[in-house]
């Protein structure tokens, strides 16, 4: 009687170690890149997190910059997985890699892509509501007034050296934004370029330049993105929106930048059901950069804010996960 009560019970625990086992075989050893920015320490640690617990495999974290991990991807096949790819920034590379067959992508980290362009905080945004776009933008200096000349505005750019600084200006140069009443501030650096967000935030004083997302910074700071005035077009783009002695540059929109997971071949062929979540697993900026604001504010680590995640948000990440992974990961909290 009592074999005959206990025989489901004993069937189901067999079945679901079974099922664990299963999953173990065909994900075996995983190694996550993390390339040593927020946003994908704290994917790799979800990762890591989700296919550990989820799917038994075994899975370790491995810090390296961009340009190595994904050679090494392509050249050894390994790492396995690189949760958060900016296509764009390396487009050579990866390009080569996927036409050779040696990276695949799992779809998009990012559902609405890496943001960059000109902002503006939202209480400047609520307070004047036609100001849409960077032209409207520039009809009024008086809202955005220089920090060395207040009788004119500012349009802040990206730290020098950096790809953004160079477009800023020359999508500046194209506004002929000297003879609107403007000047081009050079912030010295990404933390004066934050500082000088977070300065004029406190004081509720008119904002406006370069920035992107996701970080952490506008988690904690709601900014508002303007219009471009066109839309992109991407032979002006490489023809003169990036090229620093280019005389002649035109009003263009900043694309999109593509954020992909990235996986290798090998990985692919026996990651089995783990493949499914990676093509699953996505979420947006404004999710991101809470997360991300939160992680700052609480100095967490990759893991912490993972965790956090997990914890606050099932609403998202279960709809990533099968009813039976997503209480095994629960449970592991």
């Amino acid at each position: 009687m009592f074999g005959k009560l206990l025989a489901p019970a004993c069937f189901a625990v067999g079945l679901a170690s079974l099922t664990q086992g299963a999953f173990a075989e065909e994900c075996g050893d995983v190694v996550i890149a993390n390339m040593n920015w927020q946003s994908i320490d704290v994917l790799a640690n979800l990762d890591k997190i989700i296919l550990e617990n989820g799917y038994g495999c075994s899975a370790e974290i491995t810090i390296g910059n961009t340009v190595s991990i994904m050679t090494s991807m392509i050249e050894k096949g390994e790492p396995d997985i690189a949760p958060e790819a900016w296509l764009n920034a390396l487009p050579e590379i990866v390009s080569r890699g996927i036409a050779e067959g040696k990276l695949i992508s799992a779809g998009n980290a990012l559902s609405d892509g890496g943001i960059q362009g000109w902002y503006i905080p939202k209480y400047i945004a609520d307070a004047h509501p036609e100001i849409k776009t960077v032209s409207d933008a520039l009809k009024h200096p008086e809202l955005f007034p220089a920090p060395e000349d207040s009788s004119k505005g500012a349009v802040v750019n990206g730290p020098s050296g950096w790809g953004a600084s160079t477009t800023t200006s020359q999508l500046y140069k194209a506004y002929d934004g000297d003879a609107k009443g403007f000047v081009l501030v050079d912030p010295g650096s990404a933390a004066g370029l934050d500082g000088s967000i977070a300065k004029n935030y406190e004081r509720k004083i008119g904002w406006f330049g370069y920035y992107w997302s996701p970080t952490s910074l506008l988690g904690k700071y709601p900014m508002v993105k303007l219009d471009f005035d066109a839309p992109h077009n991407a032979a002006e783009w490489k023809r003169c929106n990036t090229v620093v002695d280019c005389e002649d540059p035109k009003v263009n929109d900043w694309p999109t930048d593509k954020v992909e997971t990235l996986v290798t071949r090998e990985f692919k062929e026996r990651a089995g059901a783990a493949m499914d979540y990676l093509k699953t697993r996505r979420w947006d900026n404004a999710t991101l950069n809470s997360l991300l604001a939160w992680m700052t504010d609480n100095q967490a680590t990759g893991e912490d804010a993972a965790r956090y995640f997990l914890e606050k948000n099932p609403e998202i990440w279960t709809k990533w996960l099968s009813p039976e992974i997503a209480e095994k990961v629960r449970s592991s909290l």
